[in-house]
């Protein structure tokens, strides 16, 4: 009998053309953007598909697994991250999850560092200069950044992307490297010279601050006003990971009282939606979550994603399975 599959948006072809190698029948969502969980629902009930690939953006809870029915086996999400989905309602139901990690992380660490980057050297504000016809010619003081070589950065949470962010900074950079995580890393410390600290150390002896943990209810809001006030007034923060570990209104304050130089984000605490007064300030760079937004890897995600699938329906634990 075929197996039939459901993808809740068109993704990268490798991921298709994978499972439609398989012989499955692919259904992709028509809809051109996120579907509401009450969309979703519809979408499933009564369809009796084997299998969901769903995206970060789909909200998957109880309700969504009910829809989905006893025939089906997995829900293949499109991210590392899975704070999408109630993994406890599934395991309840035995419905197997699983994500795509692993394969990210350079494109992610990339994106992080571009961030840095283009925080300290004022890049977006220098294009935006530019290109509304304000440059008039060299000037000795002409929109002054901070220099990265050198710098200390402060890595929060040292799971695959975070690490690589530390190589860039040590091996590139020259940075100092301070780290916070659960735990120590040993092996990491002498790799990198890095130093454990608890966070208060971090946020005060870091020049810049890149977030990497998960977002989890002990992570949510775990940078806020108290954290923004402990930082340098220099220091700088990044965030590629989950946009509600930072307090964003918080954020804007911060940045428009001059508790920190600047910010650099590719994910907010209710996108697509930006806190109040975010946008307007020049002293953060804002990309639309595109951290893992290149064609190879979105084209490996699509793949992985498909793999587990495929590992599922074929009787096998899938490698990724959460």
């Amino acid at each position: 009998m075929q197996q039939h599959i459901f993808i809740t948006r068109r993704i990268p072809e490798p991921g298709i053309r994978a499972l439609e190698g398989k012989g499955y029948n692919v259904t992709v969502s028509g809809k051109d953007g996120v579907l509401t969980k009450e969309e979703l629902i519809v979408a499933l009930k009564g369809k009796s598909y084997d299998a969901v690939l769903c995206l970060l953006t789909d909200k998957i809870d109880d309700a969504v697994f009910e829809a989905a029915g006893a025939q089906c086996k997995i829900f293949a999400n499109y991210a590392v991250g899975f704070d999408n989905i109630n993994l406890d309602a599934a395991k309840q139901r035995g419905m197997t999850v699983t994500n795509t990690p692993g394969v990210l992380t350079n494109t992610v660490a990339e994106h992080t560092f571009a961030l840095i980057l283009a925080a300290a050297h004022r890049i977006a504000e220098a294009d935006a200069y530019t290109r509304a016809g304000n440059y008039k010619g060299w000037a000795p003081m002409l929109l002054l950044g901070s220099d990265v070589s050198g710098k200390t950065l402060g890595v929060v949470g040292l799971g695959r992307i975070g690490s690589r962010v530390a190589h860039h900074a040590a091996k590139g950079f020259g940075m100092k490297v301070l780290y916070y995580d659960p735990k120590p890393n040993a092996e990491f410390e002498k790799e990198y010279g890095a130093r454990y600290v608890d966070l208060p150390t971090l946020l005060k002896e870091s020049d810049f601050i890149s977030i990497h943990v998960p977002l989890l209810p002990a992570t949510k809001y775990l940078i806020g006003t108290n954290e923004f006030a402990m930082m340098k007034k220099t220091a700088y923060l990044v965030n590629t990971s989950r946009g509600p570990i930072v307090d964003e209104q918080a954020l804007v304050r911060a940045l428009k009282e001059g508790m920190i130089k600047g910010a650099a984000l590719d994910v907010y605490e209710n996108e697509p939606s930006l806190a109040p007064g975010l946008a307007d300030l020049p002293n953060a760079v804002l990309t639309p979550h595109i951290a893992s937004a290149t064609e190879e890897t979105r084209g490996k995600m699509a793949e992985l994603a498909a793999l587990n699938i495929i590992e599922a329906l074929e009787g096998r634990v899938p490698p990724n399975k959460l």
